[in-house]
């Protein structure tokens, strides 16, 4: 059960690839652009979360569907893969909202 959280992150981060190559959204428009701005995103919301979690804000909370892998202290692994996805999707959405309203 320690993989659990992270498959369901894999699963939903394989959905937004696919959504992506359907609709040739972020990553199937322009690749090189599309790997910076998810690449920033990324680095920007581990910054925050390493800044959280030294003033005390931020802590890794227990469950039994994590991993258990630090990737520094109170930095699970699974935090990498979500900021991913939420990074992804955000970008797909905005693609998606923007070739709507320009239709």
């Amino acid at each position: 059960m320690g993989f659990l959280y992270l498959a369901a992150l894999l699963v939903s981060l394989t959905g937004m690839v696919v959504l992506d190559r359907r609709f040739r959204l972020f990553f199937w428009q322009d690749a090189r652009r599309a790997t910076v701005v998810l690449t920033t995103g990324i680095v920007f919301f581990l910054i925050w979360d390493l800044a959280g979690i030294n003033l005390g804000v931020f802590f890794r909370g227990a469950g039994q569907w994590m991993t258990g892998i630090q990737l520094a202290p109170e930095l699970p692994l699974e935090e990498v893969f979500f900021l991913t996805l939420l990074s992804y999707m955000t970008m797909n959405v905005f693609a998606a909202l923007s070739k709507a309203v320009a239709r």
